[in-house]
């Protein structure tokens, strides 16, 4: 199978608010067939990182809880959701990125972390790339009481779970978020705790 033949023809700019949303306009090839011209519209936030943190002694890892507008919007009653700690990378590198969110939203200070896969998150309307990461924390390395930047508006709320009670949050509908549920799958089926 041969890729088709893309060719952008035209991108209006719709909102550049918050991030940027694009309507873009461009002609589809498939080998020896009519060309067909598409519309879509596309959200550009950036690309970011997030980082499944446990303890492989204690057997338990962090999450984080807060407010998610669209969730909420979308059927989510308190609109609060259990993630793995993620941010945007800001131009930062995504190892350096997810070690300043760690700090940020856990109070945990790392050194380093392992990358296990990248991830187009919704690659139907989203150009992000989420870079998701491991890292093994301890009681030695909490320097603050995480929670976010005010200056951001975060309200982060840090849980500590055993990880079989994550494991088994998937499985309530407690835990909906796709990153921790392909963090905490992964951990499970690579025997990390």
């Amino acid at each position: 199978m041969k890729d088709p033949k893309i060719t952008i023809q035209k991108t209006e700019l719709l909102s550049d608010n918050w991030y940027v949303l694009n309507k873009v306009t461009y002609q589809y090839q498939k080998e020896e067939e009519p060309i067909e011209t598409h519309i879509r519209e596309v959200y550009d936030r950036g690309n970011g990182a997030g980082i499944l943190l446990y303890n492989s002694t204690q057997k338990t890892v962090i999450l984080t809880r807060q407010f998610r507008l669209p969730s909420f919007l979308n059927g989510n009653k308190s609109g609060m959701m259990i993630e793995v700690c993620a941010g945007l990378l800001d131009k930062d590198h995504p190892e350096q990125c997810i070690i300043r969110e760690t700090e940020e939203e856990t109070g945990y200070r790392l050194s380093t972390v392992h990358k296990v896969f990248e991830t187009y998150m919704s690659p139907g309307a989203i150009t992000e790339i989420l870079y998701l990461f491991l890292g093994e924390y301890d009681a030695t390395m909490k320097v603050s009481n995480g929670g976010g930047l005010a200056s951001e508006q975060e309200n982060i709320e840090v849980l500590e779970f055993d990880f079989d009670q994550a494991i088994a949050m998937i499985q309530t509908g407690e835990i909906k978020d796709a990153k921790t549920i392909m963090l905490l799958q992964y951990a499970k089926i690579n025997n990390i705790l």
